[in-house]
């Protein structure tokens, strides 16, 4: 239990740190406030033995009374507030702190089952640091704390009783020790149905179109179902384990308390122990009971807090890439790659790679399907970092850059563009956030898509869906193509950014991405003819390699993979229904 709070405490900054050990410093203050309760029947107590029962010994006991429990609610309310803010003000730093994080590591982490569980992590994680774990650990800590106070009394005033109330403790001690063996069985299971219950919600969410395409809504449904069944069956397991040693918990404090009031009695009857001291002990073993009890509800939850400390942790400790570079301006927009090497999951990707690509020149890539294209590209904007060799950006490695100054040279039209659930204004000056109006209705003039925004119900105030999927795929990719404008890079990616547009909006995506590349320097990615025969240069990879290089009218002299793509190409227009 102790390693636990020591990380939960660990796990916060040092401002929020500091708010939690001054609300467990007012805890101690909180509890020497509940302990003059005692002193206020003491006091009681001593008069009607004494038979000096006096409007000075009421008001005395009154106001020792009202002391206690004024100090108690206003040490209680600040220690509210402070353990409240420490832990809002803790996961939405540690938010930000994954959402930093997650900007600096290679993209090559990030799929389908990474991102359940990054978002199960920042949503149902932090949530549960914030709301629960934080009341957790400070009402566990304060029981403590409180336990440890009137146990201190209890031995100043009689020994014998404070060692009934040590081994009772003792017991309990054990007991909890055990549920939190226990807990540490189930709780890795309740936080992994929570993952799994968030992707499987994404899961569904996104690929919803393609369910019901195949009319597979019911089988999709029950798998689904089954997370919700996992989830479900986590917590009550959960809860199931936790129930028996929580009762025992309950026993032992009971039968603690019993114990401490029949030894008083029996030394009182003995003649070993005044009468004001028996009550006073008696008091105190109802008072020991409440602190107890409290740790008993709370601390099965510390497993819990434990988990979700880690997996915040976890993510934090992916290494990032290394972005300690320097923050360069390029002499040219030259590109190179010189021998070139990557493999990912153990699996060769880009095999010695060598080319250069000019500035203010297009480049385009083509090849079979898997040979590399794309991890290319992400080489050279530094998604991922290279296994061998290197990448130079005006003749400089890209990993001196820093990784801020090296993006400020790409931008990036993929074919699978994403939208922001926000205005479309918003959505083109996502790069550029205190761009003008007047350059947001610029940008998407030159990129197509001014026609068709006026025509949407708030025009440029339309807020879009999230993912976009109110808008077509050109409408999409023209959106995505005035964000690009609006940042203004020298270099420009296209990874296939016609391949799944209709031909209506083909005309007008050509027109868009015309505007986007002039006077830039172009690295195209295309399976369409028309979008590279004019390329200055053409790359053919296959299996990790450049297999040929050179312009169309030069390729197409060759035997090779371009000419066979290219006559595949031909053959395919050329059918007819």
């Amino acid at each position: 239990m102790f390693a636990t709070l020591k990380k939960f405490f660990d796990f916060c900054n040092k401002e929020d740190r500091k708010k939690l050990y001054t609300a467990i410093a007012l805890g101690v203050v909180k509890a020497v406030f509940a302990a003059l309760r005692i002193s206020a029947i003491a006091v009681v107590v001593i008069g009607i033995l004494d038979k000096d029962m006096t409007n000075k010994t009421i008001y005395t006991a009154v106001g020792i009374l009202a002391a206690s429990l004024m100090g108690q609610f206003f040490i209680n309310l600040k220690t509210t507030m402070l353990q409240t803010e420490a832990g809002y003000n803790c996961c939405s730093g540690k938010r930000i702190e994954i959402a930093e994080h997650l900007r600096y590591l290679p993209m090559g982490y990030f799929n389908d089952n990474s991102l359940g569980h990054i978002t199960s992590v920042t949503t149902n994680t932090m949530e549960n640091l914030s709301d629960v774990a934080t009341r957790v650990v400070m009402l566990t800590t304060q029981g403590i704390l409180t336990t440890f106070v009137i146990t201190a009394f209890i031995f100043a005033f009689d020994r014998r009783i404070g060692l009934i109330l040590t081994a009772g403790i003792g017991v309990y001690a054990v007991i909890n020790s055990a549920m939190q063996k226990k807990t540490r069985k189930g709780a890795p299971r309740q936080q992994e149905a929570a993952r799994d219950l968030v992707a499987a919600v994404i899961e569904f969410i996104q690929g919803i179109a393609e369910v019901k395409n195949y009319n597979l809504t019911r089988s999709r449904a029950k798998k689904l179902e089954k997370a919700i069944k996992a989830k479900q069956y986590g917590d009550t397991r959960l809860e199931y384990d936790v129930i028996p040693y929580i009762g025992l918990q309950e026993i032992v404090t009971k039968l603690t308390g019993v114990v401490m009031c029949a030894a008083s009695v029996y030394f009182y009857i003995g003649g070993s122990m005044s009468l004001l001291y028996c009550i006073m002990m008696m008091v105190s073993s109802f008072m020991v009971y409440e602190s107890l009890d409290v740790m008993a509800g709370f601390s099965a939850l510390i497993r819990s807090v434990d988990i979700c400390v880690e997996q915040a942790n976890e993510i934090l400790a992916i290494p990032e890439m290394d972005i300690d570079g320097e923050d360069i301006e390029p002499a040219s927009k030259d590109i190179g790659l010189e021998n070139v090497t990557f493999a990912y999951d153990n699996r060769t990707i880009i095999d010695g790679v060598d080319l250069r690509i000019p500035e203010n020149t297009t480049t385009a890539i083509v090849g079979p399907s898997g040979g590399g294209k794309t991890t290319i590209t992400n080489l050279i904007a530094r998604f991922w970092d290279v296994g061998g060799g290197r990448v130079t950006l005006g003749g400089k490695d890209v990993r001196d850059y820093s990784f801020d100054s090296l993006m400020k040279n790409f931008s990036f039209v993929f074919q699978r563009v994403y939208l922001f659930e926000d205005t479309i204004a918003n959505n083109i000056r996502f790069g550029s956030p205190e761009a003008s109006m007047d350059r947001v209705i610029e940008a998407a003039k030159k990129a197509r898509c001014h026609d068709f925004i006026m025509s949407l119900p708030d025009g440029y105030d339309t807020v879009i869906v999230e993912g976009g999927t109110s808008l077509s795929g050109g409408e999409k990719q023209r959106i995505s193509i005035a964000r690009a404008m609006m940042k203004d890079s020298p270099i420009i990616i296209l990874d296939e950014a016609t391949a799944n547009v209709d031909p209506e909006n083909e005309a007008e995506l050509t027109k868009a991405i015309d505007e986007l590349t002039k006077e830039k320097t172009i690295i195209m990615i295309a399976h369409r003819l028309k979008t590279v025969r004019n390329a200055d240069n053409i790359i053919v990879i296959d299996k990790g390699r450049i297999v040929q290089q050179g312009r169309h009218d030069e390729l197409m002299k060759q035997e090779g993979i371009y000419r066979t793509f290219v006559e595949d190409r031909k053959k395919a227009v050329s059918w007819k229904l």
